[in-house]
């Protein structure tokens, strides 16, 4: 049966479920509450061969048992990405009350963001394979590690039937799947979407991956501090549910959040060196689409990985979209307690953004140290703030020059 459309014309969408599993909590309450309390969820990491990398720290999710959630055959097709965005998956459907039987399903789907996919599974079977001489691996292991397992998997749980995929696109993986996901309820394409993203990098090929780059640090994650000395990863998923807004209302659910503009832009310059201007490009595009003016915004999660280079990057972007108002704004980064998820990142810190809207609270940047002239910006230090913003932005920026940024309004 094919999905037709739900209606013509731009519809507004709501946010009416939330859930996560992160190295602050495993469910959205804990992870708010760690987020208001400066808590930070980096510490030593702990799997197997640790000893080996230069790079022992990151935001592991620690004693993480699959089968308190999964029976012996989900784990045989679960990878830990997938694990951990069923779970979360799980807890933002519920929160939504939604019942995807019958019509629901066939107008529902699901669009997810990954970076790495299954990578705990390629490290598995790679040292299986050549480290221990096996010369079998488990039939499972193809549609383990896919990248879109996680998002068919949640689709199967739910019955969601329309449009479902996954994003790769990096860093943005999550904002980017989220985006879409977004323009699908708002065109009438889907009446509902859950969406997020995941990541299970946190292994010992995938931290010795990311340690050529020479972008990681050893002892701490500090965000626009002079100090900074690089980025710090992390592991988890968050997901939403996004839902026509007058589904929502006439069902009488609690909406959470407005989500209310979208923007992508390619830098088509490095790809790894990160451009002012593209970024630029995608936050005023973002305002743009949502028909909001600079001084709407109150608070942007940005991207703020704790790397020289997209700090003082990201600054000079808000700076010139913003103009005058950069200085009222507060910019915030939240890695800096949950580390860098890669493509789950930009669903973790999408919660921050909510928790702004709708307790008037606004997240700390933790670690900051010193200020530095090139990130001259209020960047709410080391405490969180209680302050009512009406507006706020999503930045993620991605290797490749890939930029991806979401607008949210109190509901």
């Amino acid at each position: 049966m094919s999905l037709r459309p739900v209606s013509q014309g731009r519809r507004r969408v709501a946010i009416t479920g939330m859930g996560t599993i992160n190295a602050l909590g495993c469910n959205v309450p804990d992870t708010l509450a760690a987020m208001r309390e400066g808590r930070c969820g980096i510490g030593e990491l702990d799997f197997q061969d640790v000893e080996r990398l230069s790079v022992r720290i990151g935001a592991q999710v620690h004693g993480w048992e699959p089968e308190a959630h999964f029976n012996r055959q989900q784990i045989s097709l679960y990878d830990k990405f997938t694990q951990f965005t069923l779970l979360a998956a799980k807890e933002a459907v519920g929160q939504s009350g939604l019942n995807f039987q019958g019509e629901l399903g066939l107008c529902s789907g699901v669009v997810l963001g990954t970076a790495g996919g299954g990578l705990n599974t390629w490290d598995e079977n790679y040292r299986a394979v050549y480290e221990e001489g096996k010369n079998r691996v488990h039939p499972f292991v193809v549609p383990k590690l896919m990248n879109n397992a996680a998002a068919s998997h949640v689709s199967m749980e739910f019955g969601l039937r329309g449009p479902s995929f996954t994003v790769a696109t990096a860093c943005a993986s999550s904002n980017h799947a989220m985006g879409l996901a977004f323009q699908m309820v708002r065109s009438g394409a889907a009446r509902v979407m859950v969406t997020g993203g995941s990541e299970a990098m946190l292994c010992f090929g995938g931290v010795k991956a990311w340690e050529g780059l020479r972008v990681m640090s050893r002892d701490a994650c500090r965000p626009f501090s002079a100090n900074r000395n690089g980025m710090v990863q992390g592991e988890g998923a968050g997901v939403f549910v996004f839902e026509d807004w007058d589904h929502a209302a006439a069902r009488g659910a609690d909406i959470l959040a407005e989500v209310v503009g979208f923007a992508m832009s390619a830098d088509a310059q490095d790809i790894v060196m990160p451009s002012a201007q593209g970024a630029e490009r995608a936050i005023a595009g973002a305002m743009q689409d949502a028909g909001l003016n600079p001084e709407d915004i109150g608070y942007i999660n940005a991207h703020g990985t704790g790397t020289a280079a997209n700090d003082k990057t990201e600054c000079a972007a808000v700076a010139h979209a913003f103009g005058h108002h950069a200085d009222r704004l507060m910019i915030s980064s939240t890695k800096s307690m949950h580390g860098h998820l890669i493509g789950g990142t930009g669903a973790v810190e999408l919660l921050a953004c909510v928790m702004a809207l709708r307790a008037g609270i606004i997240a700390p940047t933790i670690g900051y140290e010193e200020p530095d002239p090139e990130c001259a910006l209020d960047v709410v230090p080391n405490v969180a703030r209680e302050a009512r913003v009406g507006a706020v932005l999503s930045n993620a920026f991605a290797f490749g020059g890939l930029n991806a940024v979401i607008a949210l309004k109190r509901a």
